[in-house]
């Protein structure tokens, strides 16, 4: 297994989004069926806004309170808040349309790749999700495929802080030097793993956008670069 490239790898931490499926298109899936939801239930808010503005709105929002940037469905619930306020609706809408969002953001459809290789992994290492969003992993296709899984939103902070990472290592009782992570984001993924002592390996998705993930690309020459997680056997076969 991973020993050749890894010696003492023990843990294995995966992102989620755009390393393990395509984020954009399951998020505009789950804003649409949110939309739809909101039209019987809230139509002067829908009258207001599109899908859109709405989303705009939360980036001003996020903007202005950086402080719920750790928690996605929080400041989705509270950007709900205020346009329901603001079209006369009963803001207790929010928490029932961040719910519905969520059940629909947990609708996932990983990368062929990505199913086989992780229950093979699952057989040898302790494999942990660390994501800044909120899919719940035990609610998606890749249920039961994982030991622990970790959101910013529980632990208080969003990648590129460690703390994700931190309390991996504490969950699996392994050292960063018996530990790799896997992700798409060189500032969020690749570089905190290193700052940590951790090996890192970059997916780079060819057949997504990557508009969820990587803002501002950062060279990472040293880092295994690989387009599918089947690559990364064929580099230890080699």
């Amino acid at each position: 297994m991973l020993e050749h490239l890894y010696p003492g790898l023990r843990l294995i931490t995966f992102d989620l989004d755009d390393t393990l499926w395509p984020c954009h298109e399951t998020i505009m899936r789950a804003e649409d069926a949110l939309f739809e939801w909101l039209q019987t239930r809230a139509p002067g808010l829908t009258e207001a806004h599109s899908v859109s503005s709405m989303r705009e709105h939360r980036r001003e929002l996020a903007c202005a309170n950086p402080h719920l940037m750790h928690d996605l469905n929080l400041l989705r619930t509270r950007h709900l808040e205020v346009l329901l306020e603001e079209s006369g609706h009963d803001i207790s809408l929010a928490v029932m349309a961040t719910e519905y969002f969520q059940e629909h953001r947990n609708r996932v459809e990983p990368f062929d790749d990505v199913p086989e290789v992780l229950q093979q992994l699952a057989r040898h290492y302790t494999l942990i999700s660390v994501t800044n969003g909120t899919s719940e992993i035990d609610k998606t296709p890749l249920a039961g495929l994982f030991h622990h899984s970790l959101t910013a939103a529980q632990v208080g902070h969003a990648k590129p802080h460690p703390a994700m990472l931190e309390e991996a290592l504490k969950l699996a009782d392994a050292k960063p030097g018996e530990s790799l992570h896997i992700g798409d984001d060189p500032k969020r993924d690749v570089l905190p793993a290193q700052a940590l002592g951790m090996q890192a390996v970059r997916v780079v998705r060819v057949d997504t956008k990557f508009s969820c993930g990587v803002e501002e690309e950062v060279e990472t020459p040293d880092v295994l670069h690989i387009n599918s997680l089947h690559e990364l056997f064929n580099e230890i076969m080699d």
